[in-house]
């Protein structure tokens, strides 16, 4: 499609409408209407020419302006002058911020081997060059120890990997056609708000909508049923379902002999999973099991749309996968707007090896450590420890789980921390030297989406504030710093695009820098239904009900329901002296830590809070308005209770993530959680974790 003017004048005085993409991680990536006056922004909306995007924007992005010119903005290079983790730094010049990190990196390669650095980055923006290309570059050059970086999706995608062998499902566009949406793990209203006005065309013309989640959320309230399972469950009720679904014969026969493989095995696993027993496992009634099996069956089109959520269990790979088995028993992967979405983030098929050069690093590759270790890796690991931590794209101190553990790393008078951030994050207090980084409203990029099959550039609508550079020009000056002369760390940031969309993937054929640049946004070219005929990404081809891959790798080559390592089934020791599940799914006005310094968004969020069964609350004394203690053997964090329907009683639900620096005790969420890597993927398992909670005194006005 061709989307409206890059620039254009709205009629009010020296007001310059233009158009931005959201870079933030979130499956929407909505395009953006800039109002710029005098080189400022002024207002920002969503933009009503785009398909899905619709004119509007989620409430946290709505004033993104906001974050632009936040008192919290970094605009100058800083070295720390106080102690680790004061806070206290002066201003100093881009020239010797260069200097001192590479005489530091130097030093300590020579010392330690350049094993002894670790790069530490995510999806602080999505972007295709912000999010990874000359940083990978710069570190793969450099020979720095590899980062796993798993802390959002790695379980999930293992999983998908592992069973249709690809990040893809149906065209969400075409979900106004399904006759049942069941959102399993996911709260689109507040995760995925641009998803919400297709499942009510969908439901306008006759479709239902299925929860399935521990947590009474926004969008679980409004579903024609919702179905609450305990935390970690959910390959049990997969089970069940699946279970259900071959004994009554509800099966697409056809479609189970030509596409998929191993079935007879799965039939055996499944015979295990009455739902009788599914129900003991989940806390789900077994006539609700068949109940829904029955629905699925007898629904077409119908689609599971799968959250990230549910995966952040140490059984999430197992989790996902199981949910991943069901359309293809049914044949709902023959109808657009049916089958199974989690990610659809292979649909464009960027040339990921072109941008990131893995042909730079030295040969054997450097070690690999898991992001979400990082409190192990930087209290623990030698034969080199890390001795260099480089941050952008995260706030480590407020987002990787085992806070207490991140933080005694990142406390290490020896560790040489650099952080390249727009704000001053938790993370930053810890720095050692802080470098401005640009906005999206400032740098150029590629924005594709996981969700949506809209590929968009991005353009600057202002230019940088103070000293402030994008991650590429960043790692363009420390290669030169560094000595690296290769000509790929002078490519400019077209030449990125350009070599980005050079793939040779049909789905990116025709779509180039040049048309970017007229049309804005592009539709990829890819089918509306992709596995109606097969042609699935495993080795086989199919949808592998049993996988080779997974019994070399030791795992279940079918399914299986393993309890979370922390739960009743799983560890009933610890359960005993700390009854209450925890989870910590996103907050209506929060994205993971970002937004969360916004007064608006705290102010509108209220307070840091715990949601409570009446059930545990009345057991322990505590009504709506108190303030509680969380804990558990990895921490203590101070919240204020909500009483009310929100989960099965023994579940506890804290909407994440707030500031460190904005909680009651300086401690945040994570201090409870978990930095054990899921059964797949080495994820994140942020949603196991066994808590008890008490009644606390009130806390003192909280640092700013």
């Amino acid at each position: 499609m061709s989307g409206t003017r890059p620039e254009s004048r709205n009629g009010a005085e020296d007001v310059v409408v233009k158009r931005a993409v959201c870079p933030h991680d979130c499956w929407d990536t909505c395009s953006m209407l800039v109002h710029v006056k005098a080189g400022r922004v002024v207002r920002v909306m969503g933009d009503p020419d785009h398909p899905v995007t619709r004119g509007y924007l989620c409430v946290k992005t709505n004033h993104y302006e906001e974050r632009v010119y936040s008192p919290d903005r970094v605009l100058h290079p800083m070295k720390r002058v106080g102690p680790k983790g004061a806070g206290q730094f002066e201003r100093i010049s881009w020239d010797e911020a260069l200097t001192i990190i590479a005489d530091r990196f130097k030093a300590i390669i020579a010392e330690h081997g350049a094993e002894a650095i670790l790069p530490y980055s995510y999806a602080g923006t999505i972007g295709t060059l912000q999010y990874g290309s000359m940083d990978r570059r710069f570190f793969h050059r450099l020979g720095a120890s590899q980062l796993d970086r798993t802390i959002c999706s790695a379980a999930g995608e293992a999983a998908m990997g592992a069973t249709i062998g690809t990040r893809m499902g149906p065209d969400p566009e075409d979900m106004v056609h399904a006759r049942l949406i069941v959102v399993w793990g996911v709260n689109p209203i507040s995760s995925n708000p641009h998803q919400w006005p297709i499942i009510q065309e969908a439901r306008r013309r006759g479709a239902r909508l299925v929860a399935i989640d521990p947590y009474r959320h926004k969008a679980a309230r409004e579903a024609d049923w919702h179905l609450s399972p305990r935390p970690g469950t959910d390959a049990a009720l997969a089970l069940g379902l699946m279970h259900v679904l071959v004994r009554e014969g509800w099966l697409d026969r056809d479609y189970i002999d030509r596409y998929t493989l191993g079935f007879d095995r799965l039939e055996q696993k499944v015979a295990e999973w009455p739902p009788e027993r599914a129900a003991a496992v989940t806390g789900i009634a077994a006539e609700d099991i068949v109940r829904l099996a029955r629905l699925w069956w007898e629904s077409r089109p119908g689609v599971l749309r799968v959250g990230y959520g549910l995966q952040r269990h140490t059984n999430g790979g197992s989790t996902v996968r199981a949910i991943a088995m069901i359309p293809a028993l049914t044949g709902h992967w023959r109808d657009p707007g049916g089958g199974f979405l989690l990610s659809n983030s292979a649909s464009c098929g960027l040339n990921a090896n072109a941008l990131k050069r893995p042909d730079l690093m030295p040969s054997p590759p450097p070690r690999k450590i898991n992001m979400i270790e990082l409190g192990k890796a930087l209290t623990e690991l030698q034969d080199p420890p890390v001795m260099a931590l480089m941050v952008h794209n995260s706030n480590p101190a407020s987002v990787a789980p085992n806070q207490s553990r991140v933080l005694a790393g990142l406390s290490r008078e020896d560790l040489f921390t650099v952080v390249h951030e727009q704000l001053f994050t938790d993370t930053c207090k810890w720095a050692d030297i802080i470098l401005p980084a640009t906005t999206q409203f400032e740098q150029t990029d590629l924005m594709t989406s996981y969700w949506h099959l809209y590929v968009q550039l991005n353009e600057p609508v202002i230019e940088p504030l103070g000293e402030a550079v994008p991650n590429t020009e960043l790692f363009r000056r420390l290669a030169r710093a560094m000595g690296f002369t290769e000509p790929c760390f002078s490519d400019t940031d077209e030449d990125l695009i350009r070599q980005a969309l050079d793939s040779g993937s049909p789905y990116l054929e025709g779509i180039t820098l040049e048309r970017l640049k007229k049309e804005r946004i592009i539709k990829v070219n890819r089918p509306a239904a992709p596995f109606a005929e097969g042609g699935f990404g495993t080795p086989s081809g199919r949808v592998e009900l049993y996988s080779e891959d997974l019994a070399a790798a030791g795992l279940d080559p079918v399914v299986e329901y393993t309890p979370p390592a922390e739960s009743i089934d799983g560890s009933p020791e610890l359960a005993a002296r700390y009854p209450i599940a925890l989870i910590t799914p996103a907050a209506h006005h929060f994205l993971n830590s970002t937004f969360a310094n916004l007064p608006r968004m705290r102010e509108r969020e209220g307070a840091p809070t715990v949601y409570l069964n009446p059930v545990d609350a009345a057991a322990r004394g505590i009504r709506s308005g108190d303030w509680v203690r969380v804990f558990n053997d990895r921490g203590s964090v101070r919240l204020q209770a909500q009483v009310g329907d929100w989960s099965q009683p023994g579940v506890a639900v804290s909407p994440s993530i707030w500031w460190s620096r904005f909680m009651p005790d300086g401690v945040g969420i994570n201090a409870l959680t978990l930095d054990r890597p899921t059964d797949m993927g080495g994820g994140a398992s942020f949603h196991t974790n066994l808590v008890q909670v008490e009644p606390a005194d009130p806390p003192a006005e909280p640092s700013r």
